[in-house]
Order: C-alpha cells, then structure tokens, then sequence
C-alpha cells in the first residue's frame, strides 16, 4: 500500500494521551531503522499507537503493508500474508524466481493447493525476496496487529523473512495482546522470537486519573465530575478502551449513579466477563457478589455475612481467572475491576440489596456498617439517617472528606422532609466535605439543587458560600452571586460575615485591591464576633493579617497574634487560608527560613492527616517556595512538581502550581520547560481574572526569560510586573523579589540608569520594613550597574558583603549568585589576569543547591574564557569610551568577527539581547552597520 496507509487520516501523536514515553519510545526505533512490539491486554491502546505511528512512518517510508488479524478468521491460512502482499503481488511477481512466484501466488489467490508442507522452502523465500524487492524501491514498513490472531501460516512465513531481512530497510511494527505474566512467557516470547532481532518490546500500561480525565474530556465526555471520573479511572483499572466505554454508558444514562451506586456498566462490557460468570454455580456466584459489593472483602468477612463456603467457591472463580491473588494478604481480589462492576450491575436490585444487608452486620468497620445499612434500605428512615450522619462525622476526624461527602449523602437520601436536621442541612454539609476533599464541582451543583427550593436564610447564605468557594481562584465567574447573598443574609450579622469574608476575596483576587481586601476582612472579623462565629472570625483575622503581611503594613505582627489567640478552630488553625499560613507568609518575608520551614512541615502533616486536598496542594507549593529560597533546589523542584500534580489532579489551585514549578524548574531543572510554565501560568491567571497571581505569574516568566539568557524579554515583562504591583498598591518588595531580576536584566540590556532607579526605589521600602535578603540582593544588582559603569572597586565591595549577608541569612541560591557576578567582574576586570578560582567557588555552590540551569551558565563562562579574550584595541577610539560596559563587549567580539549567534553563546544572552545592544552602540556611535564599528576600532571614520 504505497504511503497512503488505510485508517491513517487524522492519527496525529498528540492524540496518543497518556502514551508520550511509550510512543517516544517506539518512534525512536523505528526512526532508526528498527522494529518494534507493541504490546499490553486487550484495550489498553495498541491499536491506536500502531496506526498513529505508521501514520508518521509512511510519510518517510515508500510502501507500507498491513495485515489485522481476528479470532474468528485466524483458522484460515494465508489469509494474513494475503493482506500484506496481495496489493502488491503485480509489483513483486516479476523479479521472483518461477517456483517462488508460482508458490506465492497460489497461496495468495487461492488457486492451487499451496500448503507449508508441500511448497515450505519456495513459499518462505518468495516471501523474503518479496520483502527485499519492495525496499529496493525504498523503505518499507509491515504494520501487523493482533499478532495473536495472526494464521499460523502467516505467522511461520513472517517470522521466517524477519529473521533474515538483516540491513534491508524493512522494519516491522507490530501489536500482540499480553494479559499478564503466564501469557508474556509463552505467548509473548513466542512473538518476539519471530520479529527481526532488532525489535524492541513496547508494554503499554495502565492510564493515570489524570490522563483518563483527558482522554474522556477529548472524547467529548467532558463535565464529569472528579469524583466520577475517579469512578471511571477505577472501575476500568486505567484501560482507555473500558474509561472511553464508562463515559459513554454515563452520557447516555438519563441520571448519574447516587453516592453509593455504581456506574452503569454498558453490555458492551459486561459481555467482556459475563461469559465466563456463567460458568460459576449460583452459590459462587453470590459469594463474589458479596464480595463485589464489599470495600476490602476477605474470606472472614464473606464468612460473617453468611457465605458458609467462601474458600471453595472463591477457588472456583479463581481457576476462571475471574480472581487474583492478592500479594498484600487474604484480600479477595477481582483479577479486574470490571469484573466486580460488571458483576454488580447484573445483579437484581434485591440481591444487592441482601448482600448490603448481610455486610451491614459482618463489616467490623463502623463507617462501612453504615454504609452498606444505607443500600440495603429504601426510602427515608430517620434511624438510618443518624447512622449514617455518625459515620460522616467519623470519616471527617479520620481525614476521609470524600467518604464523609458521600455518606452525608446518603444521610439526606433517608432523612425525612420533616427531620431535624433537615435533608439540605445535610446535604450542605456534605457539599462542603467536597469542597475540603477537592471536589468542587460535586459541591456546586449540590449547593444549585438545595438553592431551588430552599427557602432558610442560613441554608441559602450557606449554599451561596459553597457555590463561591467551588469557583476557586475564578471567583470573577460567579459576580452575580454577591448581591443575591447579601439580600439573603438580610441583617444577621453571622451571615453578613461570611458573605463579606469572601467579598475581601473578591477585591483581592478580582480588583487586586489589597487595602479593600484588607478591610472586608476586617469587617467581616467584626461581624463574625458579633455574631458569635468563631469560625469566620479566625479566618477573616488570618485574611487580614495576610493582606497587612503582603502590603507592609505595620500592623500585620499584631493581626497575627489575634489570629491566633484561643479558642482556636483545629481545621481553620491548618487551612491554607488559615492562621499558620498566614504567619508562614510573615516568616519567609521576614528571611526567617528555619522556622518557615519548620511551621509548613507541621501544617502539610496536619492536613494529610485530615485529607484536606487543597490545602495539601498549597503546602506542597509553600514548602517548595521554603527550600528554593535555602538553595535546595532540588528538593524544591520535587515539591513543586507533586504539588503541580496533585493540583491538575484535583483542578485546583493549578495557576498557583505552575507558577511555583516554573521557578523551580528555572532553578534546579530545565530553563525551557521553565519558560512553558511560566507561559501557561500567566495564561491560567488572565483568563481566571486572578489579579493577585498575575504580577506573580509575569514574575516567574521574567525570572524564567532571565535564566533562559533573554535580558531583553525579562526587562519587558518585569517592568510589567513593576506597574500591576504599582497598581495594586503592593510596597513590600520581598512578597514576589522580582526587583533584583529586573535590574539585572536592565543591566544586561544597557540600561544602568534604569536599573539604578529600580534599586532605589525597592532600597526605601526594603529599609523601612526590614527586609534583609531583598537588601542584600538588591546590593548585588547594584555592584553590576556599578561594573558596568567602570566602578570596579566598588562593585567588588558591594557583591562581597551581599554574598556574606545572604550567607547569614540562608539563601543559598542568592548567594551563589553573588559569588558568580563576582567571578565574572574578576575575569572582566582590565590589567588585571581572571581569577578561575572565583568561578570555582560558583560552580562548587551552584553544584551544592543543585542548580543545574546556573551551574551550566557558570560552565558556559569559563569555557568562554578557555577560548580567549575578545583582542581590544591599543587604543579605543573615543566614541567606544561612551559605551555601556555589556555594549562594550559586543562591540569587541563583532571587532573580532563573531556573529550575534556566536556573541550570544560567549555573554551568555540572547540573540535578541544582541541585536538590540547592537542597535544602541549604532544610535550612540552615529553608524549604521557592524563594519563601522571595526573601522572606528582602526581609527578610520566610518562612511
């Protein structure tokens, strides 16, 4: 099949989801010039990858031939060789010898008799020379799925020519099903006998939460919520075929499964496993559905619910392969879970509902009691209820907010319309479990359904705050929710508290107003205690103080200490939003890292025993923030990448995460990846409206640009950054410590004058809060606005005592970045001979905080040096004195024939940062070109 390969059209590698390392994989074998075997159980993918890469393939490669075997044709012989060289037949017949031809071609037609036994030798070389004649014209590619369908005579033949094609340019690419380890000894290793000794194996795995999630929103089943699409990910053990199936059974169902149930399971896939459920007896049958609908079920349990004959019957279903053993104990474990779905759905209502009730009496766990009591009762019963409401209770203190959202539940489901609490009350509580367990589109459409009918101020005031709290850092998107909660709460000052609470939010994150912030919080704190409500009180205060904290304002030390005063609140006293994050801010900002990181440690302990998902994911991220600013750079980059995964998990708090992994990455990692971060950062802030992360966002770009070696970029978006924080009425330069960035880069760009007002500036506030670290760095940004002034002795004074200071103080990272522009100013330094030592004791710090990105720059310098100075001129006309000190060196290395290419690779910059200092020296010289320069250098006057 020359190049246009059947089924190929619209196969694209970014479609491959969750399969970036397999596929790079295989395409990099075939690339160059191997072969390669796909293979995994049955829909987990192959098929998809098989077609996507000979997509790619026949795009470079002349013929490609396929072959798709099944189970139900696989008695036929030749009918696989029959697809791969029948549309070809024409174009090889007539270089084949006689016997080959005449063999081959009554295997492929039909017409004859042809048999391996009878015409073996003639028809195993046919099909090798026939494979050799097609790559004479140019690459060939053979594209064969479901090997273990495959005809046993077509499996000979193939495997006899792929043994021997040696360097012809003929590579097989290949998918065969494997279910596990029996099969990948047998079956497998007969496959990868037959495949050219070159293949390589390619076992594609199971698929990630994360990855079902995309794989489905691709698909068009987006919307579902987390929680069900943790459901998917677990009732189709990560296999995308079943994930994709769920979905479609879920889109197609005119209700989604109740807490409790279990997702439709479509016939599609239920005949996957019901076949061999068919060949159990009815009493095993029922022990596995017991077993199904227990949570860890093992043979005690299956005996305490009234399976005399657990082991037996067990046995049974294990020798069908329908179980498993379980490494970790007497676990009964489903060799899949769609077994134990598929098991479950077909089950009549009353079954289930009689295996509930007989674990409600066996499971020794109280909250599974409750639970399984719950299904095994229809209708409302306030008994049930309670039971039910208990076990919540217990799951929150065990720190299970996703098991207590569902209970509670479950608890509205059996509470009567009359019941105290009310069914509302109960289902508001449970929408706020999700919300603590990262579940926020769960709680907003709770908190929607109890809004259309309920009619209590306190329980509509109480389902507007979820519905805020669920929009996250998009808070702009629900606007219209404030006025309607504002004329709910009427004139009760607990209400009133809660809705101005979250309108200091608002004017933080949407206005990026940190004084209106600061006073809705102060309001709300005194609503708050009016009212009695100690809750929204300690978190209003802690608001406050984090306001007063990031504004400078003197008060925000005082604002703590009330935050913190008792009686305390166990889950606000270690909310992200709580007191103790609130004092972390203060003590990173006042370089008081120890104990910063100390407090953070303790709080990220405290919401994983609580299961507070958020809050997790900020903690990770401040932790992460703790260690970059030690100099732990990789410890903090492994922070920031789990809080990043977790929050894409979860889907929230992702801008705060990708922001925190971008100057990690530009720290201990890759400057490319970096810059994407950072990117997608900024992006995430401005369609979120998020203005309190947005001058964070750009600070990280900046700082990412910086590191990536484009000054010119990371001064654009820094003195971005300078205006929003103006804006905003942001004073404290150690909240973002984007400023020494900026001057370093305005340096670099040939603007020391304005690097020198950014320093000033920063210097005033920094002295009048204390700010030590943001001092020191600004000292050392000033030492280069002083080299590039000339001021060498000065500078090397200025970096000397940063270096010392940032040393006290902790900041590792800073500190070596001092001991850097000190080596550079040293090999810089006219008259004098460079000093490789001073790089030494840079690359020794660097290697120390693990910062590869600055470790290379240091490496990129000293080979720079290795290769020669730049030759200078006896004697410098006097139109090059009036150059800038970065000026001065491009203008030496394009006086010695560098390209900008080469000039940017010797500076460490970009070509753009080239180009533009080039586009200076040529205003402040009166020239117009790079020759003009080297005439000025011979003293000559340029045309």
């Amino acid at each position: 099949m020359p190049r246009d390969f059947a089924e190929a059209a619209g196969c694209r590698s970014d479609l491959v989801i969750g399969r970036e390392d397999s596929f790079g994989a295989a395409r990099e074998q075939l690339t160059r010039g191997g072969s390669v075997l796909l293979h995994g159980p049955a829909g987990i993918g192959k098929s998809t990858v098989l077609r996507t890469l000979a997509a790619e393939y026949a795009r470079t490669a002349r013929t490609v031939l396929r072959c798709s075997a099944t189970e139900s044709e696989s008695h036929l012989p030749f009918l696989a060789l029959a697809d791969l060289l029948g549309p070809v037949l024409d174009e090889v017949s007539p270089v084949l010898p006689d016997a080959q031809r005449t063999a081959l071609e009554s295997a492929l037609t039909g017409r004859g008799e042809s048999t391996l036994q009878r015409d073996g030798l003639a028809l195993r070389l046919a099909v090798l020379s026939a494979l050799r004649a097609l790559a004479v014209a140019g690459p060939a590619l053979v594209v064969a799925d479901d090997l273990q369908w495959l005809d046993p005579a077509s499996a000979e033949l193939l495997g006899f020519a792929a043994r021997r094609l040696g360097d012809t340019p003929v590579r097989l690419l290949c998918a065969v099903r494997t279910e596990g380890p029996e099969t990948q000894d047998a079956e497998y290793d007969r496959h990868l006998r037959a495949s050219p000794p070159d293949t390589r194996a390619v076992r594609l795995g199971p698929l990630t939460r994360a990855q079902v999630s995309a794989l489905l929103d691709e698909r068009g089943y987006a919307g579902l919520h987390r929680a069900t699409v943790r459901d998917i990910h677990r009732t189709s053990g990560g296999n995308p075929l079943f994930a994709l199936e769920l979905g479609r059974a879920l889109a197609e169902s005119p209700a989604a499964p109740r807490p409790g149930e279990p997702l439709p399971v479509p016939t599609s896939l239920r005949a996957l496993v019901l076949s061999r459920l068919e060949m159990l007896s009815d009493e095993a049958r029922r022990t596995l559905l017991v077993a199904s609908a227990g949570a860890r079920p093992t043979p005690a349990l299956l005996h305490a619910a009234g399976r005399d004959d657990a082991e037996a019957e067990t046995a049974q279903a294990a020798a069908l392969g329908l179980l498993a053993p379980d490494p970790e104990g007497p676990t009964v474990r489903f060799a899949h879970p769609l077994i134990s779905a598929a098991l479950y759905a077909e089950a009549p209502a009353p079954e289930r509902r009689a295996a509930h009730a007989a674990l409600s009496t066996a499971a020794s766990d109280p909250i599974e009691r409750a639970r399984h009591l719950a299904l095994a009762t229809t209708g409302t019963d306030p008994r049930v209820a309670a039971r039910l409401a208990e076990a919540a209770a217990l799951a929150r203190d065990r720190g299970a907010p996703s098991v207590a959202a569902s209970l509670g539940l479950l608890a509205a489901r059996h509470t009567p319309a009359d019941g105290a609490p009310g069914p509302d009350e109960r289902r508001l509580t449970a929408a706020e479990d999700a919300i603590t367990a990262g579940e926020p589109d769960l709680a907003r459409d709770i908190a929607r359904e109890v809004l259309t009918r309920a009619a209590a101020p306190g329980e509509r005031v109480r389902a507007w705050m979820v519905v805020i709290e669920a929009a996250g850092q998009a808070i702009g998107e629900v606007d219209a929710v404030f006025p309607q909660a504002l004329a709910d709460a009427g004139d009760d000052p607990r209400l009133l508290a809660l809705v101005h609470y979250q309108l200091a939010w608002r004017s933080l994150v949407v206005q990026g107003d940190f004084a209106q912030g600061r006073e809705d919080a102060a309001h709300a704190a005194r609503l708050a205690a009016r009212g009695g409500d100690r809750r929204t009180e300690l978190l209003a205060l802690a608001f406050q103080a984090q306001s007063e904290t990031l504004m400078g304002h003197p008060d925000a030390a005082a604002t703590i200490r009330r935050a913190l005063e008792e009686p305390q609140d166990p889950r606000v006293a270690c909310h992200h939003n709580g007191a103790g994050s609130s004092r972390f801010r203060w003590l990173v900002i006042n370089d008081r890292l120890a104990e910063a990181r100390t407090a953070v440690t303790a709080l990220l302990r405290e919401v994983r025993r609580r299961g507070m998902a958020e809050s997790e994911v900020h903690y990770l991220r401040f932790l992460s923030e703790t260690e970059l600013h030690s100099g732990h750079c990789g410890r903090a980059l492994e922070l920031a990448r789990e809080s990043l995964t977790l929050a894409r998990d979860a889907g929230i708090g992702e801008g705060a995460g990708v922001m925190q992994a971008a100057l990690a990455e530009a720290a201990g990692g890759d400057p490319d990846r970096a810059l994407e971060l950072a990117r997608e950062a900024v992006r995430r802030t401005e369609e979120d409206g998020d203005a309190v992360y947005l001058s964070r966002a750009m600070a990280a770009l900046g700082h990412a640009q910086l590191v990536a070696g484009d000054a010119a970029a990371a001064a654009g978006t820094l003195r971005r950054v300078r205006e929003l924080e103006a804006g905003a009425g942001i004073t404290d330069p150690a909240r973002g410590r984007w400023q020494g960035d900026l001057a370093e880069a305005l340096v670099r760009t040939g603007e020391p004058a304005e690097a020198m007002d950014v320093i000033e500036v920063t210097r005033s506030h920094a002295l009048r809060l204390g700010r030590g670290s943001v001092l020191a760095v600004l000292d050392r940004s000033e030492a280069l606005v002083r080299a590039a002034r000339g001021e060498h002795r000065a500078a090397v004074a200025r970096l000397t005592s940063a270096r010392k200071r940032l040393a006290g103080l902790g900041f590792g990272l800073e500190e070596a970045r001092a001991v850097f522009a000190l080596a550079e100013l040293h090999a810089e330094r006219p008259g004098r001979a460079p000093e490789p030592a001073s790089y030494d004791e840079a690359a020794r710090l660097f290697r120390r905080c693990r910062a590869l990105p600055w470790l290379r720059r240091v490496e990129a310098a000293v080979a720079a040096r290795a290769a020669g100075p730049a030759p200078v001129p006896s004697a410098e006309p006097d139109g090059l004195a009036g150059l800038a000190s970065m000026e001065r060196q491009v203008a030496a290395l394009v006086m010695e024939g560098a390209t900008n290419r080469e000039i940017a690779a010797r500076l460490f910059v970009s070509v753009k940062t080239v180009e533009a200092t080039l586009t200076r020296v040529y205003r402040k010289l009166g020239i117009r070109s790079r020759v003009d320069i080297v005439r000025l250098a011979a003293g000559r006057r340029p045309d």
